[in-house]
């Protein structure tokens, strides 16, 4: 009796938990794939038909996303190689985004300086020791450390972490990169003195005084090309800035599109940004012209690390007897675009409700990957805004539960070139592109001119 007491209350819970976890617009449960519905129209064709209903004009504006141009803009990004903050290369990558955002029809660009953390304070050092946990990395390619299964300590994100594992950390020894190019490249030194990142606005006509943030950040290191971390973030963001930069899109209210820098020595540009700007939202300058420097802030976008999503490292027993972790080179069935926000900060209900917006969005108007919406927002640039205005993230997996168990080989590894990626993987980037076209393009109030 006592048994059957245990089990009743156990179904009870999970079903509470379950009925929690409903997506508020399309009525599924959180992590559903696209074509999901909610009970009252399923079995009815015509509401269901409404409820998933693409806005002619939205989907006008998605189809000007294109594969090839989100490439060749990752692929611009990584000839400035790992554009680790602080360098030559770094600055040179700033200038060039700074041209093509102008090459885009904004005239209204801005850098935002700050001092940098000094060099001892993360990531590797001028001389600093090969890392032993290095890997070569690559798609495919089999990691040094063992596999090991079972139940792991909680991440930094909140999230358990369970199953097989894959070592993580940041490749410090030039030597693991083998193409000599690159390595030249990012063995040049960090400069010292006030580093910037870019942002352009597209002025709202009618509420100008408001604004979103969509967001990536444009500095990695490892020894790469930073092409997925954060090349892929950066590309999305200044790939959605060129379509909505067209001379017959218009927007109600503001959206400002940033590249920051610094985020892998501890999100120094967004931490930069905030403490510079948030005292100044929603103030008109000069009064009464019109104009508003630093709009009021109505909700932050991140996009960071959007191309791999090929499952759980696998142990496998190798010729010599040893297990080693195998990662799948083709990107998994489950793949999808992963929008997280922080279950513990001030603004958690809107965050949450913004995300679902974002799943909306990717429902109707993404072409080959659904969305997943997750409360583990962590280690991005989102962060520092989460507890001033709703703060979502979007990547290719959950950063502390996935990533941080290295389901990415090439996470700050020598492997993270533009070569190693197949067009499965950019279109996943693709895909999370037109989740933000469209969801930005309502909440803004977007328009085409005739």
């Amino acid at each position: 009796m006592r048994s059957f007491a245990v089990f009743l209350i156990g179904t009870v819970l999970i079903a509470t938990t379950l009925l929690a976890w409903q997506d508020p617009q399309s009525g599924g449960a959180a992590g559903g794939g696209q074509a999901t519905s909610s009970a009252n129209v399923e079995g009815n064709p015509a509401l269901l038909a409404a409820e998933n209903a693409a806005d002619p004009t939205i989907k006008a504006l998605v189809t000007r996303l294109e594969l090839s141009r989100y490439k060749a803009t990752i692929k611009g990004l990584t000839d400035f190689g790992d554009r680790r903050q602080g360098t030559q290369r770094n600055r040179d990558a700033v200038d060039w985004i700074e041209a093509q955002l102008k090459s885009y029809g904004y005239t209204n660009t801005e850098r935002v300086s700050y001092d940098p953390p000094p060099l001892s304070a993360r990531g590797c050092g001028p001389s600093a020791p090969p890392n032993p946990n290095a890997r070569t990395g690559g798609a495919g390619n089999r990691g040094q450390g063992q596999g090991r299964r079972g139940d792991f300590p909680t991440g930094s994100g909140g999230s358990r972490l369970y199953g097989n594992r894959g070592r993580t950390g940041v490749n410090c020894d030039p030597m693991l990169q083998p193409d000599e190019t690159i390595r030249a490249l990012d063995s040049l030194p960090v400069i010292p003195g006030k580093v910037s990142e870019v942002c352009a606005t597209k002025v709202g006509t009618t509420h100008p005084e408001e604004m979103y943030i969509v967001a990536g950040h444009m500095d990695g290191h490892g020894y790469n090309q930073a092409a997925n971390d954060d090349g892929s973030g950066t590309a999305l963001v200044m790939e959605v800035a060129r379509v909505y930069g067209s001379a017959d899109v218009t927007t109600e209210r503001s959206i400002r599109f940033c590249l920051w820098n610094g985020e892998e020595t501890g999100l120094d540009g967004a931490r930069a940004y905030v403490a510079q700007r948030k005292d100044l939202q929603g103030v008109e300058n000069p009064k009464g012209s019109g104009k508003y420097p630093e709009p009021k802030w109505l909700g932050m976008i991140q996009h960071d690390m959007m191309l791999w999503d090929h499952g759980m490292p696998r142990p496998e027993t190798d010729a010599s007897g040893n297990t080693v972790n195998v990662v799948s080179k083709e990107q998994r069935l489950e793949a999808d675009v992963n929008i997280e926000f922080q279950n513990t900060s001030k603004f958690a209900a809107e965050a949450q409700a913004l995300a679902w917006k974002f799943h909306s969005a990717n429902q109707r108007y993404a072409t080959d990957y659904p969305a997943n919406v997750g409360p583990h927002m962590t280690n991005t640039d989102s962060s520092p805004f989460m507890d001033l205005v709703p703060a979502i993230s979007l990547r290719e997996n959950e950063r502390g539960r996935d990533i941080g168990a290295g389901w990415d080989p090439n996470w700050h590894q020598p492997s993270d070139v533009f070569a190693t990626y197949s067009d499965k993987d950019f279109r996943l980037g693709l895909n999370a592109a037109q989740t933000t076209l469209a969801a930005v393009a309502q909440l803004t109030g977007m328009k085409l001119r005739q």
